[in-house]
């Protein structure tokens, strides 16, 4: 895209910024960029439920378990949202260079993930305060069969400013629906509680911790690092968290917690 239609596709944005206009220029922006498939600008707010704020797609089944699977619990899942959760994020992240090392190894990239048919993610971070991020996820998925090129990532990564600013400008009033400014017990508390109260099932602390670090996709490794613990003694937490579950595989873990996850959100 020359410097002179970006400059246009921006100048009309900003005229459309606090109007119902704006997600529709800022569209046609970001596909001046770098062209997508699909869009979605979503708001997360602390632990508790997002809510979509904007969606556009070629192919309707992209987003079909968003709004029952996704938005019903396994955002705790996803890698852009663990990046939110570090605050004050602005920018662009690929989902693949922030996700875990075993990310597509998990049951939620296998059973979850794979059903949207997306082959690739780039989202623009924006924070509206120490609590509210939005993101704006572009997609690339079975319309066009083939994930973004080096030079839409580099474009996009020359105008991240850009973009988040103009996100940030635009919804710099929102706040979430029945908002009543109370923070959730950590998710590590609340699904000890749950698992305790549904099943019977007491995990301390840690093996918790290990619970979700495996369904995000981690590897022994990786949590070892996370944890200040040798791989060996991840090991020894995840045999022990599988014993106290009666469960033999990450699969059962992943059902055994995903409705659980479900409650919880439905709370927080």
């Amino acid at each position: 895209m020359k410097h002179s239609e970006r400059d246009e596709l921006l100048a009309n944005a900003i005229k459309d910024l606090a109007t119902p206009e704006l997600p529709y220029r800022f569209s046609a922006l970001a596909r001046g960029l770098a062209a997508f498939d699909n869009l979605i600008i979503i708001a997360y707010h602390g632990e508790q439920r997002p809510a979509v704020l904007y969606r556009e797609y070629t192919d309707p089944v992209v987003y079909l378990p968003m709004d029952s699977q996704y938005l019903g619990g396994a955002y705790l899942l996803d890698p852009f949202y663990r990046e939110h959760l570090k605050g004050n994020v602005v920018g662009v992240r690929r989902l693949m260079e922030v996700a875990p090392d075993h990310f597509r190894r998990t049951h939620y990239y296998n059973n979850y993930y794979k059903q949207t048919t997306l082959l690739d993610e780039v989202a623009v971070f924006a924070s509206i305060s120490d609590a509210i991020t939005l993101t704006a996820c572009f997609g690339r998925d079975r319309s066009s069969g083939k994930p973004f090129g080096k030079r839409e990532i580099e474009a996009l990564r020359r105008n991240e400013m850009i973009l988040s600013a103009l996100m940030e400008t635009h919804w710099r009033h929102y706040r979430p629906e029945g908002d009543a400014g109370t923070t959730p017990a950590p998710l590590g508390k609340r699904l000890r509680d749950a698992l305790e109260q549904e099943h019977g099932i007491r995990l301390s602390p840690r093996q918790a911790e290990v619970a979700l670090f495996i369904l995000r996709g981690h590897s022994s490794l990786s949590i070892g690092l996370h944890l200040n613990v040798s791989a060996q003694t991840v090991k020894v937490f995840r045999r022990q968290l599988y014993a106290k579950c009666n469960i033999s595989s990450q699969a059962e873990l992943f059902a055994l917690l995903m409705p659980l996850f479900a409650r919880l959100t439905a709370h927080g």
